[in-house]
């Protein structure tokens, strides 16, 4: 499928630069959703910080997550990324929480929060519809190159899910289109990657995730927050 990409093409960057990460947040040495240290329980957090979403109105569930990653740290210092897959939005941060920048974003065609075991190393033929899923959880995200050249973001290496560049090359399927359309209701095409306008990947993603690890938080869909992070992130009140 067009977002998943050969794990060998980028398999010793992605080795260092996971390493460092790993090394960086003291965190067991596993790919996929990772649940949030106990001590970033919000009631142990010394200091509130309240994310700075400038002109953007954002769901209530990602003001609190994003709330939840300043006042825990829990980011670890890095640029954090909430994608909300019910809006189809991705919001980029820089490590002290204000925003860098927020776009519409395609994602997995299929609802749901998981993905099937080994999905990415099988073939496109071989992944069926209600397999195309973006994952949900806490992922170390870290820099890439497909099999074409091309710059990538790794959010989750084992089920080869990235954020890249949108693709065009399927006129069909109307990806442009379906970024610029009012809705998020058309935003569901892709066999699980996050498609990003290219212009936003440049500008945005790629100085903030391009040569350094970061932290992406894709929130579900058809769960709770509690059940995927193993936490509770309280409301915010700020607006």
């Amino acid at each position: 499928m067009s977002c998943i990409f050969s794990h060998q093409a980028d398999g010793p960057l992605r080795g260092a630069v996971v390493f460092l990460a790993l090394l960086a947040l003291a965190l067991p040495g596993q790919s996929g959703p990772v649940e949030a240290p106990k001590s970033h329980s919000p009631r142990l957090a010394k200091t509130v910080h309240v994310a700075d979403f400038a002109s953007e109105k954002p769901a209530p569930t990602v003001r609190q997550m994003a709330n939840w990653v300043l006042s825990s740290g829990d980011h670890a210092g890095m640029p954090f990324v909430i994608v909300d897959k019910r809006q189809a939005r991705v919001f980029v941060f820089h490590p002290n929480g204000v925003l860098s920048g927020a776009t519409p974003a395609l994602m997995g065609s299929a609802t749901g929060d998981d993905s099937v075991p080994g999905i990415g190393d099988r073939q496109m033929s071989a992944i069926l519809p209600h397999e195309r899923t973006t994952p949900a959880g806490r992922f170390l995200s870290s820099p890439g190159v497909n099999m074409s050249g091309e710059d990538i973001v790794w959010v989750d290496y084992d089920a080869a899910v990235s954020m890249h560049r949108v693709r065009t090359n399927n006129k069909k399927e109307r990806r442009l289109e379906r970024l610029a359309s009012a809705t998020p209701d058309d935003n569901r095409i892709s066999f699980g990657c996050i498609n990003l306008p290219a212009a936003f990947y440049d500008k945005v993603v790629k100085p903030a995730l391009g040569s350094s690890p970061g932290v992406v938080y894709v929130l579900p869909e058809t769960r709770s927050l509690q059940s995927v992070f193993g936490l509770t992130v309280p409301e915010s009140r700020s607006q």
